[in-house]
């Protein structure tokens, strides 16, 4: 058994594994639950293993001062809060996501970003949860999901490396994940410091670790498969222009398709590293080598 492995489902998450790929729905559906299922539909296609929302409950989440800014959106000028509960899913989207979900066979979880969130989703018996970067110094939340006693993948963009050991240190390290990030969207190519999935699974060597990438383009989350990642999460969309805020650091369907597809590729390339000599050789060792 592989030191880094949590079971999900029937899938199991480490060194070992198939990189397990999770598509970052959050907040593209832009509150209408009918995008938010041809989504889920796209990442079943691409061969996504899960698919992730995120949950807030805006009072608790938005500072007070903001409530009140106005802004445009799709449906007009409206305030930050009101904006907040117009693509904010309740119990009847979340239900029909719950049930579409099965039917097409994927896992579907999602980011809490307050505690009331947590009470919420746990409704649907989520097989895992996922911190945000921004809840990573919220100790009380990270407490409250650590009771639940299912595998936590956490964030750690926008965070220092005492904040990363305060927050790992009350969790249960049986069930956590670690997941490298920058947040930034989309996020520069010269702060993805790619080379953190490497000091991660250095310094907590019985943690799978792996990448949630914002940047624009494929080729920084292959590398990332390819330094050790066990898995990937990517937001997506189904289509980039879009009205939102994370519409431009996410992948169309398409390139989710793609996304994946050279995963599995690469994952094969990169092999056991224990040194063979293989059947397809030996045509060339009789041609080509002088002295056997």
């Amino acid at each position: 058994m592989s030191k880094r492995e949590i079971k999900v489902k029937d899938r199991l998450i480490g060194d070992d594994h198939p990189v397990f790929v999770i598509g970052e729905i959050g907040i593209n559906h832009n509150g209408d639950v009918n995008i938010a299922k041809k989504i889920i539909a796209g990442a079943k296609h691409s061969g996504a293993d899960a698919v992730k929302f995120q949950k807030r409950t805006p009072e608790v989440c938005v500072h007070k001062d903001q409530w009140n800014i106005e802004r445009d959106t799709p449906w007009g000028r409206m305030t930050y809060i009101d904006y907040r509960h117009k693509i904010e899913f309740g119990e009847k989207e979340y239900s029909e996501i719950d049930k579409y979900c099965k039917e097409i066979g994927i896992t579907w979880f999602a980011s809490c970003w307050d505690e009331p969130s947590v009470d919420f989703i746990e409704k649907y018996d989520p097989p895992l949860y996922k911190t945000a970067s921004a809840s990573l110094t919220d100790l009380s939340l990270l407490r409250k999901i650590n009771k639940l006693n299912r595998p936590v993948i956490m964030s750690t963009g926008m965070s220092t490396m005492e904040e990363i050991d305060k927050a790992i240190s009350i969790m249960n390290q049986k069930n956590l994940l670690i997941s490298h990030t920058t947040s930034s969207y989309p996020c520069k190519s010269e702060e993805l410091n790619l080379k953190m999935i490497n000091t991660l699974k250095n310094k907590y060597k019985n943690i799978p670790v792996g990448y949630s990438g914002h940047e624009v383009g494929l080729a920084p989350t292959w590398a990332a498969v390819a330094l050790g990642a066990c898995f990937i999460e990517r937001h997506i969309t189904l289509d980039r222009a879009m009205w939102g805020t994370d519409q431009a650091a996410s992948v169309e369907i398409g390139g989710m398709e793609r996304l994946i597809s050279n995963i599995r590729d690469i994952e094969l390339a990169l092999g056991d590293g224990v040194k063979k000599v293989y059947d397809s050789e030996l045509f060339q060792i009789e041609k080509l080598r002088k002295i056997k």
